[in-house]
């Protein structure tokens, strides 16, 4: 494990972006896994700023969403495909057919997630994934108690993470219970994964995660076994680090 402390979040940002940058232009071919939510929006931001001053070109990339909630139409405004669209794939030459999410609204929510898993293996697996930590240990929406051997499944979201989502769904009523996620083993597969965590709330359970047992208590902990990991993160979320 390599473990990068930035200054500050726009450090961050731009660390992780160079990052995946030099990643790019070593294999345009790149597969990706990447995350949503509040931290990666600026290295998102930078990544495209680096398109737009042709430093970088996604054509020949393939990108897949880590999860996606179960219930919502696409479009809607908390609906992770929405996410993307105004935060990322707008702004950069990503083709359309390279950008894989699950389907928010499948007919058969098992069956889609077989799909999601085949598209990866025809992909030829992840070179790289992207991935953010929850405050309950979770990595994407594997949840405290999921198998490490998962694969891409329906994962019944925890009160404390559907209490996390409830603004942006203005309300806990209207936030779904269920979602289409990698799974922990899908995840571990990938060729090198970088985790990138921001702030002091994330302080204790990235601790747990990486100084801590491994155990599916706290699915971040599996990351220690990963060969490739580089862990990226602002001095506040490593302020309680031993070493």
């Amino acid at each position: 494990m390599q473990l990068i402390v930035a200054a500050d979040y726009a450090e961050l940002s731009r660390w992780g972006a160079q990052f995946i940058a030099r990643k790019l232009l070593q294999r345009p071919t790149l597969v990706l896994a990447l995350p949503t939510g509040g931290t990666p929006l600026g290295l998102y931001q930078e990544l495209a700023r680096f398109y737009q001053e042709r430093l970088l070109d996604f054509s020949q990339a393939i990108t897949f969403n880590l999860d996606e909630f179960l219930g919502i139409t696409p479009d809607h405004p908390a609906s992770f495909r929405y996410y993307m669209e105004q935060n990322f794939w707008c702004r950069v030459n990503l083709r359309p057919e390279a950008r894989h999410i699950p389907q928010s609204l499948p007919r058969n929510p098992e069956e889609e997630c077989r799909r999601y898993e085949e598209l990866l293996r025809d992909a030829g697996g992840l070179d790289l994934a992207l991935l953010g930590l929850g405050e309950n240990g979770h990595i994407a929406f594997n949840e405290p108690g999921t198998p490490f051997e998962s694969r891409t499944h329906v994962a019944e979201l925890t009160d404390r993470t559907r209490w996390n989502e409830a603004l942006r769904f203005r309300g806990l009523e209207h936030v779904p219970k269920y979602a289409i996620t990698m799974g922990i083993r899908t995840l571990m597969n990938a060729r090198e994964i970088l985790l990138l965590v921001a702030g002091a709330k994330k302080a204790q359970v990235l601790a747990q995660a990486l100084e801590g047992p491994v155990t599916p208590a706290v699915p971040a902990s599996v990351l220690q076994l990963h060969p490739n990991l580089t862990v990226l993160a602002d001095c506040a979320a490593a302020s309680l680090f031993r070493t």
